[in-house]
């Protein structure tokens, strides 16, 4: 067998999963202020190596992280105001319709409404002041260095808003182009919102920067996550229509993605995402995809690819069928992209989402890559012996969770699992049940897996209440939030015990035997 491209996971270590928004705070969201610093305290104390989360742009209809209008900007909802309010930027009586908004989940609609005004205000006051407050060095130093994506997607914001929030497509004619938007008399009439929102990026930016600072000070990677498709409705698709299967006419898709029907879904799972064009992106070295990779290592360590099997074959579906049904499978890119990838970056550390029914093919594609699969515990149990996902099954090269962000969290898994499930657990573990999310822990710990995350909910022992994301449910998701207490009450004996047992288990970022 060759040699894998990319052979990086050559340790045993143990992360958690926990996405920004869910940090406490008292203005509607978790943002990059004390808490996530606190965090950080926390995962350096238990002897944690690792921090995942969730995508980092900005998002729109639905609320996701994995529909954003960008695959290169920040979510601005994540900005500190009590950090700009230190730095002078802003009047602490501005935030009193925020401070009504509730602080134990996330209010996106309250949030809409009450905090684009106060970063407006923010601007104005930076702009009023003539730039003389640099909180974050140079905006101009900053503009210089993110031209290529950053006044395009502040254009695209800036349309969208003047267009009341209709999608990109449905804009008059001449701005649907974004090389005829350049020329169009918007641009100027448009400047300062386009300027206020390349503000907004270079306070997140700043923000997210320091504390990604203070994380890999104290030994903390941070693994970042990119869907591998893009929304329609983005600053991507509108910039660069030439690599998605467009019609040139309309710049509607042609087909989009989704995945056929399955035992779970008899119609499968139409997603809606523009298809790539993976020829356009080869003829030009993949240079959009490179770009983009490029961006996320300047914004995180390790970089998860959501839907790894599109690389190797993905479901095109005609675009304006009511289902999936109707979809056929396509050949990807293949080992070439990640060829061209490794060329043109180093250091490039991904994982790789491989979850699913996988065929042979996705499974060599993975192993030639070299990249860690993904492996779920909760997957495992009720089944037979040849289940992937039983610790006796797994690979080294890998990274295991009890559960993801589109998971229950353990306690609740195990609360609405069937009584087969939880015989079998219980009987392949040796225990009775009481304190299974530790239990899962444990056996994920020792397991042969290289890479353990743990979502922070199953170290906080929280049931079906704390569940993040609910996949096929429209409402309710990505708004859970903890409070500074139960933080705390990890901290001290808690963190003890898990610094302890990543030392025992040798997830202290040990080295591991490097096999594939």
């Amino acid at each position: 067998m060759k040699d894998p491209l990319f052979n990086w996971l050559d340790h045993r270590a143990a992360g958690v999963l926990l996405h920004p928004t869910s940090f406490p705070g008292e203005y509607g969201i978790g943002t990059l202020n004390n808490h996530a610093y606190r965090f950080i305290d926390f995962l350096s104390e238990g002897g944690f190596k690792y921090w995942q989360l969730c995508p980092l742009g900005p998002t729109g209809f639905g609320d996701s992280p994995y529909q954003s209008f960008s695959s290169f900007a920040g979510n601005p909802y994540l900005i500190s105001l009590n950090a700009l309010e230190a730095k002078k930027l802003l009047d602490s009586q501005i935030l009193a319709e925020l401070s009504t908004l509730p602080d134990n989940i996330v209010d996106y609609g309250g949030l809409y409404n009450a905090k684009w005004p106060v970063l407006d205000a923010v601007y104005e006051t930076f702009v009023q002041g003539e730039q003389k407050i640099r909180p974050y060095g140079a905006f101009s130093t900053f503009k210089k260095k993110h031209q290529s994506w950053l006044e395009p997607y502040a254009y695209f914001q800036a349309l969208k808003e003047h267009f009341n929030g209709q999608a990109w497509y449905a804009w008059p004619e001449e701005y649907r182009s974004f090389q005829k938007a350049l020329k169009g008399d918007l641009r100027q009439t448009l400047s300062r919102k386009i300027d206020a929102e390349m503000f907004f990026q270079y306070l997140f930016e700043g923000q997210w920067q320091a504390l990604r600072d203070y994380a890999n000070e104290r030994g903390i990677q941070v693994i970042g996550d990119i869907p591998i498709f893009v929304a329609l409705d983005s600053a991507d698709v509108w910039q660069n229509p030439e690599y998605f299967q467009l019609d040139p006419q309309t710049f509607l898709p042609t087909a989009v993605a989704g995945c056929p029907p399955d035992y779970f879904s008899e119609d499968g799972q139409l997603w809606g995402n523009p298809l790539y064009d993976w020829e356009a992106l080869a003829k030009d070295g993949n240079s959009w995809w490179v770009n983009r990779l490029k961006r996320c290592f300047e914004l995180y360590d390790v970089v998860r690819i959501d839907h790894f099997r599109g690389f190797d074959s993905y479901w095109s579906i005609p675009y304006g069928s009511p289902t999936a049904k109707n979809g056929e499978w396509k050949k990807g890119p293949g080992l070439d992209f990640f060829k061209s990838v490794k060329k043109k970056i180093k250091n490039c550390k991904l994982i790789a989402e491989d979850l699913g029914d996988l065929t042979d093919d996705v499974r060599i594609l993975r192993r030639d890559t070299g990249l860690p699969g993904m492996a779920i515990l909760q997957f495992a149990f009720g089944g037979g012996g040849d289940n992937f996902y039983l610790p006796h099954n797994l690979q080294s090269n890998s990274v295991l969770y009890p559960g993801t962000h589109d998971n229950n969290t353990s306690l609740g898994w195990y609360a609405e699992a069937t009584e087969k499930e939880r015989d079998h657990i219980r009987r392949y573990l040796r225990v009775d049940g009481s304190e299974i999310g530790w239990d899962l822990l444990r056996t994920a710990y020792k397991s042969v897996s290289k890479l353990v995350i743990v979502p922070i909910q199953d170290l906080m022992s929280l049931g079906s209440e704390a569940r993040f994301n609910t996949p096929g449910e429209a409402i309710g998701n990505w708004s859970w939030r903890y409070r500074p207490e139960q933080l705390q009450a990890l901290r001290g004996g808690t963190a003890d015990y898990l610094r302890e047992t990543a030392e025992v288990s040798y997830r202290d970022g040990s080295p591991a035997v490097n096999t594939i």
